[in-house]
């Protein structure tokens, strides 16, 4: 029924849906796949990070002040730029600073826009609005510039006697890395693509059916998400595009050359 809201989980059903990784621990048992330690820990930190966010958001909620919203939205954002070099295999000097300042950029901007142009809660920092949006920016932004970092870096090493070559021949570093970069952003951008040519059809996604499941209109619902999903694409590509030139600066010098001796493998 419209309007009633969802219907609580208590502590012994929370409890039961715990059951369900079971198959995943069985699975892994079965086919000897080694994922059972990773899925317990993986399963323990997740539900523990949630129940503590949880708790800091209840208390986020009842905040008046900006200050403390803002300072968990920082947060957030530095632990979304490591996280997403943390994913790449290949390492330089600068790339996590180069992470932080691309990731703050594209996602104060773009949620800055969406708050205070579209949707215009009052007041413009109200975090039940601010940080979900933040979050879901931040979720796709990482990987998208993780996919574009560990692309770009790929591409130089592989690609390093054609970039050399043209290089040689006159050709600016930018002429020169022109096509790896283009293709790392392009690949960066593939899984929010993807993602919004299926989206209704193939899946629903959280947002929307968290306001279908708190009883909000389904036609509301849609028109927030739409609203999250121009958001997602627009962070994604600025923070993209703006880490893949910097990379791209990182590894080559002002007088034309490609510094690939500047990367170092991780494992």
């Amino acid at each position: 029924m419209s309007g009633t809201g969802a219907l609580p989980i208590s502590d012994g059903s929370l409890a039961l849906s715990a059951l369900l990784i079971g198959l995943n621990l069985a699975l892994s048992s079965l086919l000897r796949l080694g994922l059972g330690r990773p899925l317990l820990l993986a399963s323990t930190r997740m539900v523990v990070q949630l129940l503590l966010v949880g708790g800091v958001l209840e208390w986020l909620f009842r905040q008046q002040n900006p200050l403390p919203i803002l300072g968990l939205g920082l947060v957030m954002a530095c632990i979304a730029a490591v996280s997403a070099v943390q994913r790449t295999r290949r390492r330089f000097a600068g790339i996590y600073w180069n992470s932080l300042v691309s990731v703050l950029a594209a996602s104060s901007l773009v949620t800055g826009l969406a708050l205070v142009g579209i949707i215009r809660p009052q007041p413009w920092f109200a975090p039940q609005y601010l940080i979900p949006l933040l979050g879901m920016v931040l979720g796709n932004t990482l990987n998208g510039i993780s996919l574009g970092l560990d692309r770009l870096m790929e591409s130089l090493v592989s690609q390093r006697d054609q970039v050399e070559l043209r290089l040689g021949l006159g050709a600016s570093r930018w002429e020169a890395c022109r096509e790896p970069v283009a293709d790392a952003i392009r690949v960066g951008m593939v899984p929010t693509i993807n993602s919004m040519l299926v989206m209704g059809l193939v899946s629903l996604p959280g947002m929307m059916t968290g306001q279908i499941l708190q009883g909000g209109a389904p036609a509301a619902a849609v028109r927030y998400q739409i609203v999250v999903l121009f958001m997602i694409a627009a962070a994604t590509a600025l923070g993209l595009v703006a880490v893949v030139l910097l990379a791209y600066l990182g590894l080559t010098s002002r007088d034309h050359q490609l510094r690939l001796e500047r990367l170092r493998q991780v494992p």
